[in-house]
């Protein structure tokens, strides 16, 4: 139930602008006066900057804003204000409603210099001095350095309102973050844009993963000097375009803090055609004052409030600009109400808006590990990849980064940024009206990887209708005239008004020697010409792709030496605006491809759904044996990478199976193509193995405990015949989840005849497992209704060391590292050895 806040005070204040719109009709009537016939002119004056901020603020809020006031806009006011200009087109609402128009902003004309030079400003109306919470909008237009016309509530002595401080520049000089600074640092909320960091050249990467954004932003704000004074701050929050924000809180701990929508990345609802829209951080802002203003009502701490306040923020400034200026413009009315009444209907709801604690690493190196897949999963990340392939990628994938071009999806951070590079560098190049030349970009990998299906499914999400694609072997080329004719063909193309997209395979193959092709590929790179006999030709606009052939990553291509320079490889490479080397499905190292097994799950998922989807349910789950899905996802490595896959798909008998079960899969020695076909068997039949085992391991991990744990409860201590069944439940759910545990050290287990000699683990792989185990005990007894306690008691069911892994005891912890220490002795006796994966190539060459 919504509060009623009518009698709360809200103090807007800051800089004052005058924001022009204006929008073009076609004529009303044909037959009439004569100027009826020519398309019509409309413009419409609005209040802007805070006193934008102050109508989202009472929209919101619903609470009494006291600001300054402009009740009419004149031509005197035009003169005498700061007033910017923009050209306004309709466009459609959403992607999914294209036949729903609103109008947006075509492109933003400047700003109009007051007759004066100065901007004016004005004071608040009726200022309350006693306000508990107070918004400044500082576009660094005046306001900051003029004292008289700041919030009551700020400069007297003894006042201690809670400030939400939206700053354009951030700089430590103005006078007004030097008086909050010193007086009101405590209770301030400081809200720059990310756009206002980078245009003072912060470097913080745009659209590549939300972990590399994180990490500039982390590792910027600790080592730039020109944002050592927000290291002061208590609370800072950064928006980042409508899809991202992060909050900085530097309190009793530093804490950082992403909020993200799984599904997109920072820029890309805002598109040049959708159109753009101004006053979108006041709109976030407006959702930020609304939680603190519940803060106050209901005595919460300031970081709960903002933390509810930035999903808030998130989601009205979603639905803004999808309402745009309204279907009429100048009879809707703006800011629309309807953006902060949620709907079931809406594109972005709260519940999407995910989160996840950054690292505070002083070394960016140390980044390179993180995964916000891994940080907001209990599973492990085989489990994941055993429910994408079986129930997709959207209820599995809904909490975590997931990028997506076409046919193509990724969640693995490392491919993400690969590839979000690529697709930045061509959107750049595709909306650019004055580049001539090609765009040259690299691509690398093992053979099967899927290099040339990635880069096309980017591409054709960028521009569907305008890119054509052309492939060409070099290694097939036999002389200099097969080159021309090539070329030939992409000038055709680009002569068709058409962005021809070049794929030149094996480029770095053997011609008249080693990377022999190079040197006649500099001058159409460079110039956007090639020759062909005594005649120069100009290519026109086009993507080059350069796969290789030889080389399956950028640094193995670039290996200094005397052959690369003397063919060229420098100039190449000079050449290149951008390269990506496409993982696949292999593991590439041991030190840091921890996905892998997700690439595999998003490939085999994506396979099935495009040639056998009659292997769907209605819900989506896939019909698939889990031996066979153990098999295809934890078999060491694949021979031709993704084509491997889609090969044993295809070699299996499913055009009328109800299942893909193992009697569909391929023959052994058909196998053998692919894969190691022993070890794929070994994994085939494991869960058929360990499942008869279960229960066995279950009573022995169960025996285990009694010995170890004899102060407790004796009722948790019964012999295995008088125990509860929920109690021997936890046993099983404990023997279910050793194999996933162990692959978090590397490990996995196999049946043999013989008992074999029990493995022991290092002292960092026990630390490892007994946080996995301790954290896995604890989500499975929280779904079961188990809470903490001070006392182990089954009836309440509750548990003292029902508490997260940093908070229970060293004690506590020994044990369960003793736990864990018995699995080897125990899987032993039920004859599964323990085996450390091996994922170097050469070993099954």
């Amino acid at each position: 139930m919504e509060r009623n806040y009518g009698n709360f005070n809200i103090v807007v204040s800051g800089d004052i602008s005058i924001n022009r719109t204006q929008w073009i009709t076609k004529p009303k009537e044909i037959h009439g006066h004569n100027w009826e016939g020519y398309s019509h002119v409309h413009s419409v004056s609005r209040p802007g900057e805070s006193l934008l901020l102050a109508k989202f603020v009472g929209i919101s809020t619903g609470a009494n804003v006291v600001s300054p006031k402009l009740d009419e806009i004149d031509f005197d006011s035009l003169g005498e204000f700061l007033s910017s200009t923009a050209e306004l087109e309709q466009y459609p609402k959403h992607p999914k409603t294209p036949k729903k128009k609103v109008y947006r902003v075509k492109r933003f004309l400047g700003f109009s210099e007051p007759f004066g030079g100065r901007p004016k400003l004005l004071k608040i109306e009726q200022d309350d001095p006693d306000s508990k919470l107070i918004i400044i909008d500082d576009e660094n237009n005046g306001f900051n350095e003029s004292p008289e016309y700041w919030p009551e509530g700020i400069v007297t002595e003894g006042k201690r309102p809670t400030i939400i401080y939206k700053m354009n520049n951030p700089i430590d000089s103005n006078p007004l973050w030097k008086h909050l600074e010193k007086n009101h640092l405590e209770n301030t909320v400081i809200v720059i844009n990310s756009d206002d960091l980078r245009l003072k050249g912060v470097n913080i990467s745009k659209s590549l993963s939300w972990e590399k954004t994180s990490q500039d932003f982390v590792w910027q704000l600790n080592n730039n000097p020109r944002l050592s004074f927000l290291l002061n701050c208590k609370h800072l929050v950064v928006p980042f375009g409508l899809e991202g924000a992060i909050y900085y809180r530097n309190e009793s701990v530093v804490e950082y803090k992403l909020y993200f929508l799984p599904y997109a990345f920072e820029g890309e609802t805002i598109r040049e055609e959708r159109g753009k829209i101004y006053g979108l951080t006041s709109c976030f802002v407006s959702g930020l004052s609304k939680s603190i203003l519940e803060m106050n009502y209901n005595k919460e701490s300031l970081d709960m409030a903002i933390d509810e306040g930035i999903r808030l923020g998130m989601v009205a400034s979603n639905k803004y600009y999808v309402e745009g200026f309204g279907s009429m413009c100048k009879d809707c009315p703006f800011p629309s109400p309807e953006i902060f009444r949620s709907a079931k209907s809406d594109y972005v709801l709260k519940e999407h808006v995910q989160d996840v604690r950054i690292p505070n690493y002083m070394d960016m190196d140390s980044y390179l590990d993180w995964y916000i897949l891994k940080d907001k999963s209990s599973a492990s990340i085989a489990q994941i990849a055993q429910d994408i392939v079986k129930c997709g990628d959207k209820d599995v994938l809904k909490f975590v980064p997931v990028s997506k071009f076409g046919n193509l999806k990724s969640v693995d951070r490392t491919e993400i940024e690969s590839y979000r590079s690529i697709k930045n560098l061509m959107e750049e190049y595709i909306s650019s009206k004055s580049v001539a030349r090609p765009l040259s970009i690299a691509v690398f990998g093992t053979p099967g990887s899927g290099k040339s299906f990635g880069v096309t499914e980017i591409a054709k999400s960028i521009a569907p209708n305008r890119i054509e694609k052309l492939n060409f072997n070099l290694s097939q080329f036999r002389d200099i005239d097969n080159l021309a004719e090539a070329f030939h063909k992409v000038r055709d193309l680009s002569l068709q008004q058409k962005i021809p997209l070049v794929f030149f395979d094996e480029f770095d193959s053997a011609f008249g020697g080693k990377l022999g092709w190079l040197k006649y590929l500099l001058a159409p790179m460079q110039d956007g010409e090639f020759r062909d006999g005594d005649s120069v030709h100009p290519i026109g606009r086009a993507i080059f792709v350069f796969a290789g052939g030889t080389s399956s990553t950028y640094d193995e291509f670039c290996e200094e030496g005397s052959e690369f320079r003397d063919a060229k490889g420098p100039d190449f490479v000079s050449r290149l605006r951008g390269y990506v080397n496409i993982l696949g499905p292999n593991k590439v190292s041991d030190s840091y491809d921890q996905l892998y097994i997700i690439r595999r799950a998003v490939i085999l998922r994506t396979l099935i759904e495009l040639k056998a989807p009659h292997l769907l349910e209605e819900n989506g789950k896939a019909k698939i044996d889990s031996g066979v899905l153990r098999a295809l996802l934890k078999v060491s490595r694949y021979k031709h990478e993704s084509r491997s896959i889609e090969a044993i798909l295809d070699m299996s008998m499913l055009t009328n199976a109800k299942k893909w079960g193992q009697s569909q899969l391929p023959s052994k020695e058909q196998l053998k193509l692919h894969v190691d076909e022993d070890q794929f068997l070994r994994h085939l039949m494991h869960d058929a193995f360990y499942s008869e085992k279960l229960e066995r391991i279950a009573m022995e991990i169960h025996e285990r405990y009694r010995l170890i744990n004899k102060d407790i409860n004796p009722e948790f201590l019964k012999p295995w015949d008088e125990l509860d069944e929920e109690l021997k439940n936890s046993s099983r759910d404990q023997a279910k989840h050793i194999t996933n545990a162990l692959l978090t050290v590397h490990y996995d287990i196999s049946y043999v005849k013989e008992n074999p000699r029990p493995i022991k683990f290092t002292e960092n792989e026990l630390e490892i497992l007994a946080e996995y185990e301790h954290n896995r005990w604890y989500y499975h007894k929280k779904e079961t209704g188990w809470s903490y306690g001070e006392v182990k008691d089954s009836e309440k069911k509750t548990d003292p060391e029902l508490v997260p892994w940093e908070e229970i005891s060293r004690a506590i912890k020994e044990k369960v590292k003793e736990m864990v220490r018995i699995w080897p002795e125990i899987l032993a006796e039920c004859n599964f050895s323990i085996e450390r994966l091996k994922f170097s190539a050469n070993e099954y060459l």
